[in-house]
């Protein structure tokens, strides 16, 4: 049985996914920090350990960039929160890191069939050469 710690995923991969996880999430609808947070919590299964300390730095460069915009609101009887929306630029940002992992994505999967189709022995006798 995996365990929850072992289930976590690299800081350098949720550094690597941080962009287009959330512009995607975005991409679904405007948010607030701590929703998008509670959002990476779920699509991830809590799997992608997300602080205020990495997201609200991320927000603020995806605004430098023009990818999200952001506005200050108070919902009735809640408390003032700035909400991010994403642009037109946030959507080409979006499809193209879409594209990327795409390719990522099938090459891990094609070198990981590969490396099981391969008996081992041979890959034992290749690592030592």
């Amino acid at each position: 049985m995996v365990q929850a710690a072992d289930a976590r995923i690299a800081k350098d991969l949720v550094a690597a996914s941080a962009v287009p996880l959330v512009l995607a999430i975005l991409d679904e609808a405007e948010s607030y920090g701590y929703a998008i947070l509670k959002r990476i919590d779920e699509l991830s299964g809590g799997a992608l350990e997300w602080t205020d300390g990495m997201l609200y730095p991320l927000l603020h460069r995806l605004e430098r960039l023009g990818y999200v915009e952001a506005r200050w609101d108070a919902p009735p009887g809640g408390r003032r929160r700035r909400y991010y929306r994403i642009t037109p630029g946030g959507r080409d940002a979006l499809a193209e890191q879409r594209r990327q992992w795409e390719v990522v994505s099938g090459a891990l999967q094609s070198a990981w069939r590969s490396s099981q189709a391969v008996p081992a022995a041979p890959r034992a006798a290749a690592a030592g050469a």
